[in-house]
């Protein structure tokens, strides 16, 4: 049996489940679906139009301002947060409305037709996805880059110093269709290291959420939660890590009412500024 992650019965997941078919290939060989909801994306792309009608839609005719919503992985929550204070300071007449969850669940909501503007992944395999759909207007850039690490609570109580302690531990991963469980899928084959988690997580953020308030001795997360975290958590480098990079791209969605501003916004992002926001956070920048 080759290394992989042998999944435990934590419902952690269960909102990714059914996109295994739409990401193909990331899916780890020892899972057993148990699907209980076969309408996740149509609901989250509801909420979603909601959440946008109770702040007003995209246009506040009240205000004359125009509300720009830009979808992210979670793992790109505190430089985005600090580049829409930017670049409202620039776009007096736009509010920026950000959305963060994990890429696939947002990649499904764009494809399920939720009103967006911007969309920015954790990896190419999903932003493709939508990109084969359609729904991009021309093709993604990439504007970051992320890699993996292990954090432990900051007591470390397990004595987790390296990978291979792990398989004596309880263990937060992300799910494997998320860009951040496929990339722990391939750091654990070549390692050589054959786990079975405690939870399976639908972001980074719930991972490293399960690791800080000590309900798993360890979880996989990427460096800029690592950063993030600060004190709260103890850092332990995997090998081979630089093997195995996450590439985030960025793309205005093709039915957006206001791609001008999207694109002022990944312009934003391409900036110096914006390179420099995103490395303050952790991440490795492609300029």
């Amino acid at each position: 049996m080759s290394p992989d992650i042998r999944p435990s019965h934590s419902a952690g997941g269960s909102r990714l489940r059914r996109l295994a078919a739409r990401v193909g290939g990331l899916g780890y060989p020892q899972w057993r679906w148990r699907p209980t909801r076969t309408v996740v994306a149509a609901a989250a792309a509801g909420t979603l139009a909601l959440a946008l009608t109770a702040c007003g839609g995209d246009d506040d005719s009240s205000s004359g301002s125009t509300t720009l919503t830009v979808l992210a992985a979670s793992s790109l929550t505190n430089a985005f947060n600090e580049l829409e204070g930017t670049y409202e300071d620039q776009h007096s007449d736009v509010d920026v409305k950000l959305s963060y969850d994990s890429s696939s669940i947002l990649a499904e909501q764009v494809t399920s037709g939720a009103p967006a503007d911007v969309l920015a992944t954790a990896d190419p395999i999903t932003m493709k996805t939508v990109t084969d759909a359609g729904d991009t207007d021309g093709q993604p850039t990439i504007f970051a880059r992320n890699t993996m690490v292990i954090v432990t609570p900051s007591d470390n109580p397990a004595g987790i110093q390296n990978i291979g302690d792990l398989t004596d531990a309880s263990v937060a991963v992300c799910v494997p269709e998320a860009p951040c469980g496929n990339a722990t899928k391939q750091l654990l084959q070549l390692n050589n290291i054959d786990l079975k988690p405690a939870t399976e997580e639908d972001n980074v953020s719930s991972v490293l959420t399960k690791v800080t308030s000590g309900e798993v001795d360890a979880g996989f997360v990427y460096v800029t939660d690592a950063q993030a975290a600060g004190s709260d958590v103890q850092t332990i480098q995997i090998p081979h890590s630089a093997e195995v990079v996450n590439d985030y791209p960025i793309a205005v969605i093709a039915d957006s009412d206001h791609s001008g501003e999207a694109q002022d916004w990944i312009d934003l992002v391409m900036s110096q500024e914006g390179q420099d926001t995103l490395a303050k956070f952790g991440f490795q920048t492609v300029s």
